[in-house]
């Protein structure tokens, strides 16, 4: 890793490698980092057989999504096992508890707002409202 993170940026974009973030284990500040607005967003680094502290949020929702790893999410009286690839919502109000039941370090990517889903507003440069096709059209 470097003195400083390896971000790049532009007018109204920015991108970082995940260990350009942060290393060992704990969060990594992605909103920050990146400069995210509408939504608050971090990775945390779990190590084998780690097990958090269970919380809440008085409002805002999280997604889980598990990058690298397994994780067990402890939500009342269910634990979900969640394989690389797995995703998870939980509400505000709701305990959760998560844990890296593995032998290798586990990555999530945690998602949280409020406020809402802000409906389909994706434009081509072209004026049309439905972008993506195919790459050699």
């Amino acid at each position: 890793m470097s003195d400083g993170p390896d971000i790049r940026s532009g007018d109204g974009w920015s991108a970082a490698g995940l260990d350009d973030l942060g290393e060992g284990w704990g969060f990594r500040k992605i909103r920050a980092a990146l400069g995210v607005e509408a939504f608050g967003v971090n990775a945390i680094v779990l190590p084998p057989r780690y097990e958090a502290g269970p919380h809440f949020h008085d409002e805002q929702q999280e997604l889980y999504f598990v990058h690298r790893g397994r994780i067990e999410l402890e939500v009342d009286d269910d634990v979900l096992a969640l394989e690389a690839g797995g995703l998870a919502r939980v509400d505000g109000r709701v305990v959760r508890r998560l844990r890296n039941p593995g032998t290798e370090d586990a990555v999530v990517l945690v998602v949280g707002g409020r406020g809402g889903y802000v409906g389909r507003d994706a434009h081509t440069p072209e004026g049309d409202h439905r972008p993506g096709g195919p790459l050699d059209a």
